[in-house]
């Protein structure tokens, strides 16, 4: 699992995305989101601007988040 910091208060499933590099742009981030292939604490979620606070778990293929402060 690997640790993503943010200095904000939250970070939208489209931004880590994008952060984490395993998509280029917002358009690849959004496909993804909505086709379902993101979970986030264990279960589907397909709101690209879904808010995403400290300690929250996200999985996008075979790779693994937890969101830092």
């Amino acid at each position: 699992m690997q640790e993503i910091q943010i200095r904000t208060e939250y970070i939208t499933t489209g931004q880590l995305l994008k952060l984490s590099g395993l998509v280029g742009s917002g358009s690849e981030a959004k496909m993804f989101i909505l086709d379902g292939q993101v979970l986030v604490n264990g279960e589907v979620d397909t709101r690209r601007g879904r808010k995403l606070y400290p300690n929250d778990i996200v999985s996008f293929q075979e790779h693994t988040f937890k969101i830092v402060k």
